[in-house]
């Protein structure tokens, strides 16, 4: 028998302008309006005479904050039209089909005025208190693959080098945070470190800019193994740690390190790693070329492996200006891998995985707001819960994602949210923290 209290006999109504789906959008959303995030988008980027050249503010902001919510197309927008989510974002929240027009209104000038948007922006965040000040800052260099499906992708039909068709943008990422310092898109087929030198001046610059006054340190695969990245950092006086391309002039040297140079470290395999150095002349034709420490792990492939039939040793060497203890800078090194969890927030948490348009500088905007979203997250667990890292799956489950009912009284309203929330004092911390920011509008 079916019992009295069945949700089949649960009625259901869409008729409350109160209700908000996503209340917890009231902290980025505070803290982007003390950061003066719309002002900025009004002052810096103009569209001239395009179609979406009206409130560029509100609607990049729409987009953010979609973004934030878990929106990973343009129409997952319109979810912020519903209810009374309007009231507590602080701007004018527009259509999906405004927000089409607004970015196929973009060109690639357009798209670079965004970084001069996502420049100040993080220079206002860091002087809120996100930024690392007097102390060291290493940056992290990596690019990744967006796929595309299909030929209707400017840009993004040309296979990458892993043979799939899509983007290869270029990421630079401060260690330690997760704080994505510089984005810009390229074409598939884009090798990875092309440009890079242009890149990571203008990263440079912009971290100096926002405040960063510390030693700075540049960590990047092999993939950013160039002469041109590596004149960068020494004109810049910035120290640097690459991964360098195996040939077979390097492999010798690396064979010749005698074996009692080699320092064991903690591995699975009893004895299966060690770390050694010696000296190297990286773009020995090069002018300017000089000596550098060159610091190689050797380990053991595992035991029946396929690699283990015919190598003693797997090496993985790099380059580096950089002082101090061998094994301490190895560490650091191998600790470049942790870009890859910027990335992952990028693409899952965010809406990077999906680039929605088919003309590439739109794609470029979209790249330009998944970035600031990132970053907005980031910047709410550090200046909102004083955390460090935190997933924006995370924050959007406990944070962000409430539900909330809208009331007035004596002419002020009232978000009303769940009562028990687990994570309710925590929320209530952050939003006086951030109101608590000066404004930097």
């Amino acid at each position: 028998m079916r019992s009295s209290h069945s949700l089949d006999r649960l009625d259901t109504a869409f008729d409350d302008d109160r209700l908000v789906a996503d209340a917890g959008l009231l902290l980025p959303a505070t803290l982007a309006a003390n950061l003066g995030l719309k002002d900025l988008v009004d002052e810096h980027l103009n569209l001239g005479d395009r179609p979406g050249r009206a409130n560029p503010g509100d609607k990049l902001l729409t987009l953010v904050m979609s973004a934030l919510a878990g929106g990973d197309c343009i129409d997952d927008a319109n979810a912020l039209r519903a209810g009374g989510t309007e009231r507590i974002l602080g701007f004018s929240v527009k259509a999906a089909s405004t927000l089409g027009t607004f970015l196929r209104s973009f060109r690639w000038g357009h798209v670079r005025q965004l970084d001069a948007v996502s420049r100040h922006l993080l220079a206002r965040a860091w002087a809120a208190g996100a930024g690392p000040g007097d102390a060291p800052l290493t940056i992290d260099l990596d690019s990744t693959i967006c796929e595309t499906y299909g030929l209707a992708k400017d840009g993004g039909t040309r296979f990458t080098h892993t043979g799939v068709r899509g983007y290869h943008p270029l990421l630079a990422v401060a260690a330690g945070t997760g704080d994505v310092l510089m984005a810009r898109l390229r074409g598939g087929n884009a090798n990875s470190g092309r440009s890079a030198g242009h890149f990571l001046t203008e990263t440079i610059g912009r971290v100096r800019g926002a405040g960063a006054r510390g030693p700075l340190t540049m960590r990047a695969d092999s993939g950013f193994y160039a002469h041109g990245v590596v004149k960068v950092c020494r004109a810049m006086g910035v120290r640097f740690s690459i991964t360098l391309r195996q040939h077979r002039n390097v492999r010798r040297l690396i064979e010749a390190i005698p074996e009692d140079s080699w320092t064991a470290i903690p591995y699975w395999i009893e004895g299966g790693a060690d770390v050694a150095e010696t000296t190297y002349t990286p773009f020995a034709t090069e002018k300017d070329a000089l000596p550098v420490r060159l610091i190689v792990r050797r380990v053991r492939p595992t035991p029946g492996s396929q690699l283990a039939a015919f190598v003693l040793y797997d090496y993985h060497a790099f380059i580096t200006d950089r002082d101090g203890e061998m094994l301490g800078l190895e560490a650091d090194h191998r600790r470049h891998a942790e870009i890859e969890n910027a990335i992952r927030d990028l693409k899952y948490g965010m809406a990077l995985n999906h680039l929605p348009s088919g003309k590439f500088a739109a794609n470029g905007a979209w790249l330009a707001v998944q970035v600031i979203a990132h970053n907005l997250a980031r910047w709410t667990a550090r200046l909102g819960l004083g955390e460090g890292i935190v997933t924006t799956k995370t924050l959007r489950r406990r944070l962000f994602g409430l539900a909330g009912r809208l009331t007035r009284s004596a002419r002020r309203l009232t978000l009303h949210l769940p009562a028990s929330w687990p994570w309710a004092v925590g929320w209530a911390a952050a939003l006086t923290r951030l109101r608590a920011i000066p404004l930097l509008a």
